[in-house]
């Protein structure tokens, strides 16, 4: 026997399997699109809701390990609580046993004839067909078939192992010893960082008669612990709260595997001839999805003791402790892989940094009419933390750029680009505003009653402008868009009048030209605020993709 082709065979079959189900996951998360969004929005406080959501979420992207990652992401960035995530880790649980279903029908689909034929299918439609839905259906068949290659590969390299009475009494051994079968479905699941991956060797070796009742019922337990580590290496750095979200599905999953595994045992005990007999990749499947279901079942009432012992848990670590403001709050590298809430998210936080220029642009006119000093601190202060948030936006932006997304989102995302740009250009304009009012300070100046009244006309129109291209950005808001469009040509209109009757005022001698220049050099500021302003509003009216 040559050991050495089985090893590469069966490493191949894994590699196989392992990119098909990537392949297929990527392609229905693309069909589903912005779905998934919606799909969480459905999430309230009730917790049956959320084991729904989480199995459906988990069916798509098929990856427990992948969803509850998700989920402390979506913690992380304040989308969901800790309450409202238990009942998706629960989900997850039960929506991953799908890709178990589907291995095990391989025998029964005919795999080695239908996989070859759905490459092929899937292939023609990516490369010759224009349509965005068709490309994605055929991604879709591609990871379908290569799966089905890869486990028929797998299965077809282990097959001369059942001629070998040692490898059968390895399998025994671990039938006979539940702490060792829990440790190497654990160790193996870890290691490849999937239990669906996991769960396709262990039914290539059930299909070649190999593995025994015992074994695989606590490999199977020893797989939903190694599910885990994905989770809580995720959790690293993450704040308390979304650590959390980690904790609960360690809890959750240990607990549930320990008390099934003991009642599996006593089982065993008194039933020794199942226990030793071979199992089959349809029963495999049973067990799979019947531990899940029972033990979302069995720990659904106490949700609430997990999350209480979850928070006990991070009170007792330190670091990830949520940053102060100017600092990101909605990005968080573990969503990237659901680009629709990702792009929600990116659109949260460049609202955030929307109404960070806001309140300089409100500071900023206080000051040129009050002269007040502090103020002007404070805009610069708060203008360094709009240029740190931008170009945080901005690295995301680009991470999510070159994540699996379509060429809608990839148009849109496009657009954020220049709308981050146009927040971060209204900062600049408010800093503006305050070295004029700092100049106006340190030189003793003021504008005269009829400036004064002038400007505070126009500062109000330019206000209006911002307030509404934020709005505009932050409910996907045509009307609010629309208004800006209006409120631009005010304030352009007003700024070409209020020019010209300055300069009059500067010829007729009724003004200091050093209060004039500066005078002047606001209204320009403030005009440049209404045109960015107004590329904002763009953006929403040029793009029909809806968040």
């Amino acid at each position: 026997m040559d050991y050495w082709t089985m090893v590469i065979s069966f490493a191949g079959g894994l590699g196989l399997f392992i990119y098909g189900m990537h392949i297929m996951a990527s392609g229905l998360q693309k069909s589903a699109g912005s779905n998934l969004k919606k799909v969480l929005e459905m999430l309230t406080k009730k917790r049956f809701i959320g084991v729904l959501v989480g199995a459906l979420v988990t069916a798509i992207i098929q990856s427990s390990s992948a969803t509850t990652v998700m989920v402390v992401g979506f913690v992380n960035a304040g989308l969901m609580n800790l309450t409202q995530s238990v009942g998706i880790i629960m989900g997850a649980n039960i929506g991953t046993t799908i890709t178990s279903w589907l291995v095990s029908s391989a025998e029964f689909l005919k795999t080695e004839t239908i996989a070859p034929i759905a490459v092929f299918t899937g292939a023609a439609m990516v490369i010759f067909s224009k349509k965005n839905r068709l490309q994605q259906i055929g991604e879709i068949l591609i990871g379908f078939g290569i799966l089905f290659i890869g486990i028929n590969m797998m299965s077809g390299s282990v097959a001369p192992l059942q001629y070998l009475d040692g490898f059968k009494e390895l399998f025994a051994t671990f039938g006979k010893n539940p702490i060792l079968g829990l440790l190497v479905g654990a160790g193996v699941t870890a290691v490849i960082q999937s239990s669906s991956a996991s769960n396709g060797i262990l039914i290539a070796l059930a299909a070649n008669g190999l593995v025994t009742w015992d074994a695989a019922v606590y490999i199977i337990m020893g797989q939903n612990i190694g599910t885990c580590v994905t989770a809580l290496i995720s959790g690293i750095g993450a704040s308390r709260t979304a650590r959390g979200a980690a904790y609960i599905h360690l809890l959750f999953n240990v607990i549930g595997s320990v008390i099934f595994s003991i009642i599996a045992f006593v089982f065993f005990l008194g039933n020794r001839a199942l226990a030793n007999s071979l199992i089959s990749p349809w029963s495999i499947s049973i067990v799979h999805s019947g531990f899940n279901i029972a033990n979302t079942i069995l720990m659904f009432p106490f949700a609430n003791v997990l999350v209480r012992i979850a928070e006990f848990l991070c009170r007792s670590t330190k670091g990830g402790e949520d940053e102060e403001d100017g600092v990101v709050t909605h990005l968080d590298d573990r969503i990237l892989n659901t680009p629709g809430i990702a792009v929600a998210n990116c659109i949260k936080e460049i609202v955030r940094l929307g109404e960070m220029a806001g309140k300089n642009l409100t500071l900023a006119c206080e000051t040129l009419l009050t002269k007040n000093e502090d103020n002007v601190e404070k805009i610069m202060e708060r203008e360094d933390r709009i240029d740190n948030l931008t170009r945080v936006i901005t690295e995301y932006l680009v991470k999510l750029c070159n994540t699996d997304i379509t060429e809608q989102q990839n148009k849109y995302i496009t657009s954020l680009f220049h709308t981050v740009h146009d927040m971060e250009r209204i900062g600049d304009h408010c800093e503006n505003l305050a070295e004029l009012s700092q100049t106006m300070i340190d030189d003793g100046l003021d504008f005269s009653d009829s400036a004064k009244a002038e400007l505070d006309d126009m500062f109000d129109e330019t206000q209006k402008c911002i307030r509404n291209a934020i709005n505009s950005l932050k409910d996907n808001n045509i009307l609010a868009a629309e208004k800006v469009i209006k409120e631009e040509e005010k304030v352009d209109v007003m700024e070409q009048t209020l020019r010209n009757k300055h300069i009059d005022r500067l010829v007729a001698n009724q003004c200091d030209p050093m209060t004039g220049v500066i005078f002047l050099d606001v209204l320009t500021n403030l005009e440049r605020v209404s045109d960015h302003a107004l590329n904002v509003a763009q953006v929403i009216l040029e793009n029909k993709f809806v968040v």
